[in-house]
């Protein structure tokens, strides 16, 4: 995935209201940035820390600029949550995660269970559906270690139990991780901050979910998904 134009760099005042970032750029100017990611971006919010937010000439929007890369660790961390359904797409689509591999058909965005959508619906090879549920990932609090979630996740929790519905009833269901960072080649769930989506997925893997989580390589000119990371038991 690369960006439609050259990432604009700065530094973070503070992120407040979820969806809003105060940021100066490098130019002098404060502009206020929207932040698409719902999350506690715990290890990610810290005042000063180096940003790189994209620019939008839509008229429409209220907010010119959106914020897409933080610099945490020594690493570039993708924290823009929009952008994690496109790159597993091209993942599957590289035949990156093998054991999705083979599909005659994707559809994004299709609903299913009660009242939700299911990120990616493959055709599956042998003819069954595939549904495949995308998660972003950016927490680290050891080194090499990536974390799901960062906070509470209450709708996560439930898709895991429709995806659950959906293996019970003849099709395959797929969790994939998209760990936007380099630095991580493990990811684990962090039952401390919310104990009901590990337990979720546990009861989910039980009942047949299948789990996966993909790398990145990023950079302020493009995100790619290019590595399997381990997904710890």
């Amino acid at each position: 995935m690369r960006f439609a134009s050259p990432l604009v760099p700065g530094r973070l005042v503070k992120r407040y209201k979820r969806f809003l970032a105060d940021v100066i750029l490098d130019s002098g100017e404060e502009v206020t940035a929207h932040c698409a990611n719902p999350g506690s971006m715990l290890g990610l919010r810290e005042p000063g820390a180096r940003v790189y937010l994209s620019v939008s000439d839509n008229p429409a929007r209220k907010l010119k600029y959106s914020w897409e890369i933080v610099e945490a660790d020594g690493a570039l961390v993708g924290i823009n949550t929009a952008h994690p359904n496109g790159l597993v797409e091209e993942a599957l689509r590289a035949g990156l995660i093998e054991e999705l591999a083979g599909f005659t058909g994707l559809r994004r965005e299709v609903k299913y269970g009660r009242n939700s959508r299911i990120d990616i619906l493959l055709e599956g090879a042998d003819g069954r559906p595939v549904y495949v549920e995308v998660k972003n990932v950016h927490l680290m609090r050891q080194a090499g270690l990536a974390e799901f979630p960062d906070s509470v996740t209450a709708r996560g929790a439930k898709h895991l139990v429709e995806m659950g519905d959906m293996v019970a009833d003849g099709a395959r269901a797929a969790m994939v991780y998209m760990v936007q960072r380099p630095d991580c080649d493990r990811l684990s769930f962090a039952g401390d901050l919310d104990p009901a989506y590990a337990a979720a997925f546990a009861a989910a893997k039980a009942r047949g979910v299948e789990a996966y989580a993909i790398g990145c390589r990023i950079t302020p000119e493009e995100i790619v998904a290019e590595q399997r990371v381990t997904l710890l038991p």
